[in-house]
């Protein structure tokens, strides 16, 4: 017999919520097209280059976040669900062609709303597997470092 149950919430994610002074229109650009995401997706003094985008159920997503110190690390995974001016969710969990990665760390999920008055509601979600995984991500500053790439990407969108 299977569980008809509907889903809970995830036992294992971290979360930033915050209302843009930006439409969804240019926050949605700002995640839909390469060289706009390169600008602002993750903190400074670190960056963004070599971004990749299929944006469609099991398409290439890749990006190369660059250190102050000569760091690179590849992000590569798959989008598992877009849903255009409301929804991206991707994963690390498979590369493209559906093939199991060394090592599931997150799906992370991204919603869209309009908030009225040329305002958009951003949701942005990491979603662990364990524990150990979540608390990994706080260790490496998630809270700081997606709060201040959520400032970056506010600040972009309003300026195009």
């Amino acid at each position: 017999m299977t569980d008809t149950k509907p889903h809970s919430e995830p036992k294992f994610a971290l979360s930033l919520e915050r209302v843009m002074n930006a439409p969804v229109e240019k926050v949605w650009r700002c995640w839909t097209e390469p060289k706009l995401l390169e600008q602002w997706f993750c903190p400074k003094p670190w960056y963004v280059t070599d971004a990749r985008m299929d944006l469609r159920p099991g398409g290439e997503s890749f990006s190369v976040m660059n250190g102050p110190d000569g760091e690179r690390f590849e992000n590569i995974g798959v989008y598992l669900e877009v849903v255009p001016m409301q929804k991206i969710v991707t994963t690390d969990a498979f590369l493209p062609g559906w093939i199991p990665s060394e090592r599931a760390f997150m799906v992370a999920e991204t919603l869209f709303a309009n908030a009225g008055g040329g305002k958009t509601k951003y949701t942005a979600r990491a979603l662990h597997w364990t524990e150990e995984t979540l608390k990994e991500h706080e260790a490496m500053g998630f809270h700081d470092g997606w709060g201040m790439a959520a400032d970056q990407l506010e600040a972009l969108a309003k300026s195009l």
